[in-house]
This record gives structure tokens, sequence and C-alpha cells, in this order.
């Protein structure tokens, strides 16, 4: 049996946490994970780590190249795309590397550094979403009323880059290198008494699970239900505004605002859900990790982690396609880059929503 099946001590994150004085023996004869498994999770992680850095740089590189894009949501957007580049540069290639061995040869620093600089991009990348919905709530519920300017948003950004990184900061002071995993495997695996293993060692559980719920709670459940309100209340604006559209003859154009405003409202769904869906699997696994860790320690405890968290990961491919690759304006924008020729500005109808908020007819103070 390959250490790794029951080892993979990947705790360079806070999704990689494992209880080992609670850890039960194994039966060796059932713990072993066919290779095709582990073969398929490694190459997910690697298509996942090229489709997030290319969607984001593209996003980027488009956004920042045109200076009619430089409005509050995109440079909002650019902080999530960059805050996701990081998770794709930091967070993934160390889950492969550590998936591959069964032992930690990064270094002290980085044993404290990379779950440090994980959970911070996750966070930047989570309130960036939150943001993002505040900006566009004010654009279309009170488009008359106060909306962030580009100063507001650099403050703001700077102020969720401040945050995130007082969030993780338990991390630089309770992660350790240590040889505690392997001190009771040596009659198994005698080649592994110089091993080491980066782990968390929390003061005391009381500690530990404070944490986690802090993480669950200002991580995952108040940022998901503050874009959700957000969210649904310009849902309901739109489609309030849609039945007031004319049919018919007399509507004119309006069957095409009408498609449009569908078209929005869909993504707004979509936006919300792929939220809840990305990230709910490994918030409830490290809960109850933490919190009732002999539900989880057993042979297929890294399997159900590595499925959580490849889920969590499809976030920083979906958050390009949502916020640029579906809208108009980015399409046109991106081709123009790409061919490195020069394009007259696009003026901006109702289904290029998404990715900015200037000139668009859903601003107007008719939607009030």
């Amino acid at each position: 049996m390959d250490i790794i099946e029951f080892l993979n001590v990947r705790n360079m994150s806070r999704f990689y946490q494992s209880n080992w004085s609670e850890m039960p023996p194994l039966d060796l004869d059932h713990c072993q994970t066919p290779q095709a498994v582990r073969s398929f999770v490694i190459a997910t992680y690697c298509v996942l780590i090229a489709l997030g850095l290319l969607g984001n740089s593209l996003l980027v590189l488009v956004i920042l190249r045109h200076s009619e894009l430089h409005n509050v949501t995109n440079i909002l957007i650019v902080n999530l795309a960059f805050s996701d580049m990081l998770v794709g540069l930091v967070c993934l290639p160390l889950t492969i590397a550590y998936t591959l061995m069964d032992h930690w040869i990064f270094g002290e620093a980085l044993c404290k550094g990379s779950p440090f600089l994980q959970c911070s991009a996750v966070s930047v990348s989570i309130f960036s979403l939150v943001l993002i919905a505040i900006e566009r709530h004010q654009l279309i519920i009170n488009p008359t009323g106060w909306k962030p300017s580009l100063n507001h948003a650099y403050v703001a950004i700077g102020a969720i880059w401040v945050t995130a990184f007082a969030m993780s900061s338990p991390f630089l002071a309770f992660h350790v290198l240590t040889d505690e995993p392997y001190r009771n495997l040596s009659h198994y695996f005698p080649d592994y008494g110089e091993k080491v293993a980066c782990i968390e060692l929390w003061p005391s559980d009381t500690s530990k699970f404070a944490f986690t719920t802090s993480l669950l709670v200002f991580q995952f459940s108040c940022p998901l239900l503050f874009v959700f309100l957000c969210y649904l209340r310009i849902f309901l604006r739109l489609r309030q505004r849609k039945k007031m559209l004319p049919t018919g003859r007399e509507g004119g154009g309006n069957g095409v605002r009408a498609s449009h405003m569908k078209k929005i409202n869909m993504m707004l769904v979509a936006i919300v859900a792929g939220f809840a869906i990305c990230w709910l699997p490994l918030y409830a696994f490290n809960a109850v990790s933490d919190w009732n860790p002999t539900l989880l320690l057993h042979c297929q405890h890294d399997l159900i982690f590595s499925l959580c968290h490849l889920t969590a990961m499809l976030s920083i491919c979906i958050n390009p396609i949502f916020y640029g690759f579906l809208n108009n304006n980015f399409q046109k924008e991106l081709k123009a880059t790409i061919l490195c020729c020069q394009c007259n500005p696009v003026e901006e109808d109702l289904e290029n929503f998404p990715l900015s908020t200037m000139n668009t007819d859903i601003s107007k103070g008719s939607l009030r």
C-alpha cells in the first residue's frame, strides 16, 4: 500500500486539517485508492489551473488595455480576477505537489505562508463578489442615488485585502512542521522516520472551533446571504420592469429588451447558485472535520476532501465566464486585443450589464 493513500497530510491550508490523535486504526486492505482515481484528481487540478489562469489573465488584460472599460464594476472584476489568479498560482500547484508526495518538502516559510496566502486570496475573491453585488444593486435599485466612484472602489479593495490578511493571520501562528503523523507508522514504512508534515497545531479545541466557525460565518454564509439579497432585489426590479413593457406592435423593440432582461435575470440566478454550489461542500467538510472529526477520519478522507476542494476551485474558472466572457463588449474587445487592431468603442446595451455599468438602459431612472 502507498503511504499517500492514508497519510497524504496536505495541511498547508485551512482545507487540509487532520486530527492525528483521533485517527482510528486503518484497514490496509481496504484503504487503497485506485490509481485511476488519483490520476483523475491530479489531471482535474491541472485543467483548473490552466483554465483559471487563462480566463482570468484575459479578463484582466482586456479591461486594463481599454481605458473605456475603466469603471467601478470592472476595477472590482480585475481585483476578483487577480485574487483568483493567486489561488491558481499558489493554492492548486501546492495541492498537486502534496498529492503526488507523502510529506512536506517546501520548508517552514511556505508551510506558514502558503495557507495564509490561500485563505487571503479566497477571502478577497469572495468579498469582491460582495462588492460587485453592492455596486450593481445601487445601479439598478437606486440609479439616481449614491453610487460608488473609482476612489471608493480602490478604498474598498484595500479594505478587503486588509480584512482578508487579518482573517488569515492565525495560519501564520498555528501551522507547524512536525514528524508526528509518521511516528506511529515506522513498522509499516521505516524509511519515513525523517519525514515531516505541515499541519495545524492549535492551542486548544475551543480556539480551533472558533476559527472554523468564524470562517464559515464571515467567509461563506454572510457573503452568500448578502449577494443573494442584492441580486434578489435586482431580479425582482427587472422582473417588474419587464411586466411594464408594452407588448405587440406598440411594444416596438421591447421584445428584445424583455429578452435581454430575462438573460440578465438568468445570469443573476446562475451567479448566486454558482457561488453556493462551489463553496458549500468545502465549508461543510471543514466544519464537520473540525466539529466531529471521527465522521471523516477514515480511508476516503482525502478523496472526499479532494472532491470538495475541486468543486470550490471551479470558482476560479466560472468567475471569468460570469463576469466577462458572456458579455458582448468583452468578446469584441478580446477579439480586438488578440488581433492587435483598434476598434471603435462599442455602445453598451442591456445585455452587456454583467461587465460594465456605464451607459446601460437599466441605469435609467425609469426603473424606479
